[in-house]
């Protein structure tokens, strides 16, 4: 367990699958937790009181990361009603697949503006409000670094990105003492890619360890590096995957 008493931790997409999983785990190590979502708030408010029953803070924010404004304006409610921002989590996510002549061109800009625009505006809102031992740590995926098949260029392009944007705020934020990380999930249950969904047993086929995980793996791998055994680590992923890409 990472000893996070007294840090603020802000979780885009907590409502839901890792998000949710990520913002029990932080609260649950000490932080006082932030949670965005855009339309699951009876699910975003669950979350917050299963963080309350057991002794920590949660906020709750709705956000629609699609819109230029709107993840630099969770990033200030944050730091207006909990006090400060140590831990931005960029996990919203819009997943998306299919044929490359069926994609149209209102698809890729939501596609960009959530899984890239926002986790950019975010980071940039963020890292005025940090100082030293600052942590942005955003979710990616395993397509980082394998592309298994057909129809997930949208995918694979978007969260790719994520490599590029985690190594050039390393850089650029490295001096000031805040690092900037990435985690790459492989087949995890949730509810956009259940284990009993109709391409589970092909997923499973390409992990070393033939099965799925959990959306606390993932989480768990978050808070190792928002804490003290993440302070070495920066302008990297971390791959949560079974051994996807081995």
């Amino acid at each position: 367990m990472s000893d996070l008493t007294g840090r603020v931790a802000l979780v885009t997409g907590g409502s839901r699958g890792i998000g949710a999983a990520t913002a029990r785990r932080l609260a649950a190590e000490g932080a006082a937790v932030a949670l965005t979502y855009v339309r699951a708030a009876d699910r975003a408010r669950e979350v917050a009181r299963q963080i309350e029953a057991a002794g920590g803070r949660a906020l709750v924010v709705q956000a629609d990361l699609a819109l230029p404004d709107a993840a630099a304006q969770a990033v200030e409610r944050t730091v207006r009603e909990l006090g400060r921002l140590d831990i931005l989590v960029n996990n919203a996510g819009f997943l998306t697949h299919g044929p490359l002549a069926q994609v149209s061109a209102a698809e890729l800009d939501r596609v960009l503006a959530v899984d890239v625009r926002s986790v950019f505006l975010a980071a940039q809102a963020a890292a005025r409000h940090m100082g030293e031992g600052g942590r942005i740590i955003s979710i990616g995926s395993c397509f980082n670094g394998r592309v298994p098949g057909a129809q997930f260029v949208l995918q694979a392009m978007a969260k790719s990105a994520l490599t590029g944007l985690t190594r050039g705020l390393a850089r650029e934020l490295g001096p000031r003492g805040i690092t900037v990380t990435a985690v790459d999930p492989g087949p995890v249950d949730t509810d956009m890619n259940p284990a009993g969904g109709d391409s589970a047993d092909f997923q499973r086929s390409l992990t070393a360890l033939g099965r799925y995980g959990e959306a606390e793996d993932v989480a768990a791998a978050v808070a190792y590096l928002a804490g003290p055994g993440g302070r070495y680590i920066t302008g990297t992923a971390l791959a949560v995957d079974g051994g996807y890409t081995a």
